[in-house]
């Protein structure tokens, strides 16, 4: 059975953190997917695809392969520099502003 380790990137739509700290062990597929000829739904008969298991830390989720016998796969995670301002949010409305405030 193979896995793959990694940790979760963050969310797109949103400039937080939240939610990424976790490491998830989740399973590569052993079949391929069927096309349903009635309704064209995608569907697999591997259920082991499906699974996502949570793990505080890269360690427990490799400790937690190992003890399973389950071939496991780390991809570490791509960390970039954190992009903070000097006023913060707070300085999109700062009254000593030294010109007008435009887009």
């Amino acid at each position: 059975m193979q896995a793959r380790i990694y940790q979760p990137a963050r969310n797109a739509m949103q400039s937080g953190m939240g939610k990424t700290k976790v490491w998830i062990l989740e399973f590569a597929q052993s079949s391929a997917r069927d096309i349903d000829p009635l309704m064209g739904w995608t569907s697999s008969s591997d259920t082991q695809a499906q699974v996502k298991l949570k793990f505080d830390s890269k360690e427990a989720a490799l400790e937690y392969a190992a003890d399973h016998g389950i071939s496991a796969q780390v991809f570490d995670p791509h960390t970039r520099k954190p992009n903070i301002r000097k006023g913060g949010y707070g300085e999109n409305f700062a009254t000593n502003r030294r010109g007008p405030w435009t887009h």
